[in-house]
């Protein structure tokens, strides 16, 4: 009987034991955890109070430039002189003397036609013409001695310009088969064939003169007003492809009664790369130059309720004391402000309104900004900006 009390007795002192260290255990777990959570409030609530971590971001400042007044327009390239060679006379094509965009000189001879007939009924006028030209020397010798009357010698000379005539009538008619150029220039592609009977007035190529160009283009009636001839005009300034300058030389005097513009002609000389007909941008440099304020494009932020950017500055707390950072300098945050564009140039872009000379200006980073973000400036790799942007084409 006193045994079976004894491991009564022992039993619950082990249960008791295991439940002291259970609890114990779980006091401790629990004691762990409630730290670990006090410590992930007090992180949490420092971190609210420090806000968020600031971004990297490239700085500028806004600069003020002294731009020219320009007029922008699209135009075409025209050349001086450009006409569409064709025949005068009908005939069958016997010689072709030209290639396809070869260079040719005035008067030189791009096609004959078939002339057999005329050149053998030439040969018979020309025999007549020489015999009434020695029947009219005949008769003037006669006359000087009184041997045949002054009716006979009339005859004689008017035999002889008739004759003449004739002749030179059908050697214009066989010229009138030559094709010639009418001036130095360029030809374009040949649209005919050996053999080919052609009526009077068939195409044969182009000509365009390799002396001189015009760019043509058109500017609103507003704009017209301080126009003057002699005025640069730019061509294709900033932008890919050939680049040229040229002068104002003529000014239509009428305006398109639909679109209420003026065409303006512009003298560009000879320049390699730029052909008739090609699509040119052209801008008239106007004698008044202006200051303008310049913020790089890469600065914009672009949206439904209009144009941003982000300016820097120091950091303020409620009192307005300026706030330091980890580094012990000023901290800084980004403060957006709503802008007023105008003319885009290269790389650059006017502020008409919104920002001053000299501001710090968010160049690069700007689109993962809000108002009041705090940033970090980090200008070790820099985009400067440029008027004349030429990057390389890979």
């Amino acid at each position: 009987m006193s045994l079976l009390r004894s491991r009564r007795h022992q039993n619950v002192v082990r249960y008791f034991i295991v439940t002291v260290g259970v609890v114990l255990l779980l006091g401790g777990l629990g004691g762990l955890k409630f730290a670990q959570i006090k410590s992930l409030i007090a992180y949490g609530e420092a971190a609210a109070a420090a806000g968020p971590p600031p971004e990297v971001v490239g700085t500028q400042e806004a600069k003020q430039e002294t731009w020219e007044n320009r007029l922008f327009s699209v135009g075409t390239i025209s050349a001086a002189r450009g006409v569409t060679v064709s025949n005068d006379a009908a005939g069958v094509v016997t010689a072709i003397k030209f290639q396809s965009g070869q260079s040719v000189h005035r008067g030189q001879v791009l096609v004959e036609l078939d002339s057999r007939v005329e050149r053998a009924e030439l040969a018979a006028l020309q025999a007549q013409a020489s015999l009434a030209r020695v029947s009219a020397k005949r008769a003037r010798s006669l006359f000087k001695e009184d041997a045949v009357p002054r009716a006979q010698l009339d005859n004689a000379e008017s035999a002889r310009r008739s004759a003449t005539a004739n002749a030179a009538s059908l050697q214009a008619q066989i010229d009138r088969k030559i094709v010639r150029a009418p001036f130095d220039g360029r030809l374009g592609i040949r649209l005919i064939n050996l053999g080919q009977y052609l009526n009077p007035g068939t195409a044969i190529t182009d000509l365009q003169s390799s002396d001189a160009n015009y760019v043509d283009f058109t500017l609103p009636q507003q704009q017209l007003a301080p126009l003057a001839v002699g005025m640069v005009v730019r061509i294709n300034e900033g932008l890919p492809g050939p680049h040229a300058q040229a002068t104002i030389a003529a000014i239509d005097p009428t305006l398109d009664p639909v679109t209420r513009s003026g065409r303006v002609r512009a003298a560009l000389g000879k320049m390699d790369g730029l052909s008739p007909g090609m699509f040119v941008n052209v801008s008239v440099v106007l004698p008044e130059r202006r200051k303008v304020t310049l913020v790089g494009a890469t600065s914009l932020v672009h949206a439904s309720f209009g144009d941003s950017l982000f300016s820097v500055e120091d950091r303020k707390d409620d009192k307005g004391t300026i706030v330091a950072g980890p580094d012990g300098k000023p901290a800084k945050v980004a403060r957006q402000q709503f802008v007023k564009t105008g003319e885009a140039r290269g790389d650059f872009v006017e502020i008409t309104e919104g920002v001053q000379p000299g501001q710090e200006i968010v160049a690069q980073g700007a689109f993962k900004l809000r108002n009041g973000a705090p940033v970090m400036i980090n200008n070790s790799v820099h985009v400067e900006p440029l008027l004349a942007p030429h990057p390389e084409n890979r």
